[in-house]
C-alpha cells in the first residue's frame, strides 16, 4: 500500500476538467484549492470539476481546502508599481495614506506595537528586505537592504516575531464554511502558532455539523 499522497495544487492553468483528469490519470491524490488566490466562484467550478474527474476515473481523490490565513499586506500605491532601491528609506504606516514611493499603508494596524527597531520586515514572500530603524506613532521607518519593484497588497512578514493578529480572518471564517458545506475532505489552517488556533477551527466545523482532518501548516517560530 503506498502511503505517500501525491498533492497537486489546482489553478488557472489546471483548472479545466480536461486537465484536472490527466492529473487524476498521472496519479493525483488529493487536489490543493489555494483560497489565498480566486473567488468562491472560481474555486465551486474547481472543486465540481476535480469530483466528476475522479468519478469518471473510478479513483478517490481528495478535495484540500487551505485557508489564506492572516496575511499582513501593503496598501495601494498610487502610481502602482515602485522600485525600491538599496538604502532608500521606506515607512510603513496604519494611517490610510495614498501610497508613494516612501510612505505606504498596511493593513495590520498592530504593526507598530509589534515591530521593533533593528527588526528585518520581507516584502512580497522575501524578494525585499527592510530593516526598521524607528518608530514613530502609526509609522515604522525602515531602510531598505534587498531592493526591489513594489506594488499593490504585497505582502508582509516579520520573521521571529509574534504578530498580534487573530489566527482566522473574516475571509477565512467564510472560506472554513464553504468548505466544509460543499463537501470537502482535509482543510489546512495557515501561520498556525499554537494548539488554541484550532479552537476557532474546530467551533465552526461543530456549527456546520462536520469536523474534517486538520494540518497545521507551520510556518511561524512560535509554533
Amino acid at each position: 500500500m503506498r502511503r505517500a499522497k501525491i498533492v497537486c495544487t489546482i489553478g488557472p492553468a489546471t483548472e479545466s476538467i480536461e486537465q484536472i483528469q490527466a492529473l487524476v490519470d498521472a496519479g493525483m491524490d488529493v487536489a490543493r484549492l489555494n483560497r489565498s488566490h480566486g473567488d468562491t466562484e472560481v474555486h465551486q467550478r474547481v472543486y465540481d470539476n476535480v469530483r466528476a474527474a475522479s468519478q469518471a476515473s473510478g479513483r478517490s481523490v481528495a478535495v484540500l481546502v487551505d485557508l489564506q490565513g492572516p496575511k499582513i499586506r501593503l496598501g495601494r500605491f498610487v502610481e502602482g508599481k515602485h522600485e525600491l532601491a538599496v538604502g532608500d528609506t521606506f515607512t510603513i504606516t496604519t494611517e490610510d495614506v495614498p501610497g508613494t514611493k516612501e510612505l505606504v499603508s498596511t493593513t495590520h494596524q498592530g504593526l507598530p506595537g509589534d515591530a521593533r527597531v533593528g527588526d528585518p520586515i520581507l516584502v512580497d514572500d522575501g524578494r525585499i528586505l527592510l530593516r526598521v530603524t524607528a518608530i514613530d506613532g502609526p509609522r515604522v521607518v525602515t531602510r531598505v537592504e534587498v531592493g526591489g519593484p513594489v506594488s499593490n497588497n504585497k505582502g508582509l512578514n516579520l520573521p521571529g516575531v509574534a504578530v498580534s493578529v487573530p489566527a482566522m480572518s473574516d475571509k477565512d471564517e467564510a472560506d472554513l464554511r464553504w468548505a466544509v458545506r460543499v463537501g470537502a475532505d482535509i482543510i489546512a489552517l495557515s501561520f498556525v502558532r499554537s494548539a488554541a488556533d484550532y479552537d476557532g477551527v474546530r467551533r465552526i466545523m461543530e456549527e456546520e455539523g462536520r469536523i474534517l482532518p486538520v494540518i497545521a501548516k507551520i510556518e511561524k517560530p512560535q509554533a
